[in-house]
Parts: C-alpha cells; sequence; structure tokens
C-alpha cells in the first residue's frame, strides 16, 4: 500500500532581511494511512514549518508533499482550499476560536464552511459528550477555561471526519488533565475512525500516544540517539 503522506526532501528557507534562515534542510519521510504519527524536537527545529507546508498552508522552496496521491504544489489556490476543507482538521496550539460565537457555533462552523451543514448531528453530540462539553456549548470563548476552549478547537477539527488530523503542539498550553482529554481523544478518533494523526510536540509523554516517533534537529530528521534533548 502506497504512503497516505509523502514528504519528498522538502526545503523551506526564511528571509529575515538580508539574513536567511534555513528551516527546513531537505525533510523525507511518508505516513501511512491510518498511522499515528508524532513529530518531536526543539524549539527552531523546523516543526512548525513542516506543519504548515504538509497542510498546504504555504509552499516549500523545493522538494513535493504529497496527500493522499495529490501533489500539493502542483494544485490551484481553489484546489487546494477544497482539499484543507475536506480532507484535514487542524488543531492549533493557540485555539483560534471565534470571540462572538458559543462553543456550538464554533465547532458548526467548520461544517457549514465544508458545506456539511449539521448533517450529522448524532456524531457531533457523540464528539462533543467525549470531549466533555455538552454542558459547556452555549458558552463563548471567553466563559471557558483554555482546557475546554482546545477541546472546542479539536471537536472542531474533527466534525467533518477528516482523513489527516494535524496537530500542531495540541497540549502545548494545557494542564495535564485536559492534555490527557484531548490526547485520547486524537488516539480514539485515529483507532475508531481510522484518520491519518501528525501530532507535532515537545512533550515526551504527549509523543508517546503515536505509533510512531519522527525526531526533529535543525530543520532535519535525526536519530533519537543523536537528539540530546529528548528523554525517552
Amino acid at each position: 500500500m502506497g504512503a497516505f503522506i509523502e514528504a519528498i526532501d522538502l526545503r523551506k528557507t526564511y528571509h529575515v532581511g538580508k539574513i536567511d534562515v534555513p528551516a527546513l534542510r531537505g525533510i523525507s519521510f511518508s505516513v501511512q494511512k491510518g498511522e499515528f504519527v508524532t513529530v518531536v524536537g526543539p524549539s527552531g527545529s523546523g516543526k512548525s514549518s513542516l506543519f504548515y507546508l504538509l497542510g498546504g498552508l504555504t509552499r516549500a522552496d523545493s522538494g513535493k508533499v504529497i496527500l493522499d496521491g495529490d501533489d500539493i504544489a502542483a494544485l490551484t489556490d481553489a484546489e487546494r482550499t477544497r482539499m484543507r476543507k475536506h480532507k484535514i482538521g487542524f488543531v492549533f496550539q493557540k485555539f483560534n476560536l471565534l470571540p462572538t460565537l458559543d462553543a456550538r457555533s464554533n465547532i458548526g462552523i467548520a461544517q457549514e464552511i465544508s458545506g456539511n451543514g449539521r448533517s450529522d448531528p448524532a456524531f457531533f453530540l457523540r464528539i462533543t459528550d467525549l470531549l466533555g462539553l455538552s454542558k459547556r456549548l452555549h458558552h463563548r470563548p471567553s466563559e471557558l477555561s483554555g482546557g475546554e476552549q482546545q477541546r472546542v478547537a479539536l471537536a472542531r477539527a474533527l466534525i467533518n471526519k477528516p482523513a489527516v488530523v494535524l496537530a500542531d503542539e495540541p497540549t502545548g498550553n494545557l494542564d495535564t488533565e485536559n492534555s490527557n482529554t484531548v490526547l485520547k481523544m486524537l488516539r480514539q478518533s485515529n483507532q475508531e475512525l481510522g484518520q491519518t494523526v501528525l501530532m507535532i510536540t515537545h512533550n515526551p509523554e504527549a509523543a508517546k500516544y503515536g505509533d510512531r516517533i519522527i525526531h526533529m534537529r535543525d530543520g532535519q530528521i535525526v536519530n533519537p540517539e543523536e537528539d540530546p534533548q529528548w528523554v525517552p
């Protein structure tokens, strides 16, 4: 079976004034359909740059990202937007909730953007119940704790049953209890819905939720023993 996600010699350099800052220096790896992969590494290792390239949110200087057979760079802007709507669920460290909408509407807006409407109310109730949000759906973000806001953001990412979930430090701002809730839900969606999950984290405990760990350092993939900041 071919890879569901394939990164091929990805390179990305940011230009800050007259200085070139290499973020990715030839990253190559593949992820199988239904696999849960975690990417770990210290700050500045290129994890977030990789996340934005895999999600089609920015372009690589060179190399390719193949997602479900499609070369993301070869897609038009409209095709890339459509792919993100229908195939990818994003979870960011910053919750990115709309402050004027309650939790229910913040989740439901993902369905509206994708064109699904509220086509599966049973699944909506199941997701919000599993995330402990059933009694908080009519509260706005300012009335929710950080953990509740992240759980709303996770529900929003999962509600359309995307083929791929990309999570960038989803537990970075959470306490242990809320971190465990988010991680268990990611694992459950991976196992029960067959979703492919790629999670970026600097937390060794969170990384253990995946089937496989990819270590990054200085914009490259390294062996675990080459990563002195990694605590197994």
